[in-house]
């Protein structure tokens, strides 16, 4: 295993070559911890990306980009899968709407990370995993719904906590193999 820390955006092509393969085939790529069973949703267009931007205000990290538009539309990776951009239906599965990036900030837009991050999956019980899409290397944080307490004068942002320096980052922890629940640890 190398060090996630110390790659860069000339080792895109190979993170998303090994997302691909542990999204679409995960028993031959040898890694299955946080895969959900099943495949992606297909891969969306570049204009389907480009509508959601406008609906966010914020355009995503290029890399995150690639995943939706190259790999699959949510549905694999750390957690459970990360969201989809678009709203999806799995009635066979044991959560029929699957968790989209998209409609979790219009329902309740005063809850959590400001609009300029991104929620990418779950974390378990009230956690969640957001990435930031206006600072430098997109950082990943993880958010405690219930890590905060108004009747202190704390807000939302007080249940935020940085778990890993960059996107890139959480991602190669996973796909090779790593515990994205690590870094984020070490840091609360």
């Amino acid at each position: 295993m190398t060090d996630a820390s110390r790659r860069t955006s000339a080792d895109d092509d190979a993170l998303l070559e090994r997302l691909r393969a542990l999204a679409w085939d995960a028993e031959s790529a040898g890694v299955t911890g946080g895969w959900l069973p099943g495949q992606p949703f297909p891969p969306i267009t570049r204009i389907e990306v480009e509508q959601v931007e406008r609906q966010l205000g914020y355009e995503l990290p290029p890399l995150l980009r690639r995943i939706y538009t190259e790999i699959g539309d949510g549905g694999f990776g750390p957690e459970g899968g990360l969201a989809s951009l678009t709203p999806r239906r799995i009635p066979e599965r044991h959560r029929p709407d699957w968790p989209c990036a998209t409609s979790r900030r219009t329902r309740h837009p005063e809850w959590g990370p400001p609009a300029s991050w991104l929620f990418l999956t779950g974390g378990g019980c009230s956690m969640q995993w957001h990435v930031s899409l206006i600072a430098i290397d997109n950082p990943v944080v993880l958010w405690d719904a219930d890590g905060w307490e108004p009747t202190w004068g704390e807000d939302p942002h007080d249940g935020l906590c940085y778990a890993a320096p960059s996107l890139r980052q959480w991602l190669w922890t996973w796909a090779e193999g790593g515990d994205v629940w690590d870094e984020a640890l070490k840091i609360i």
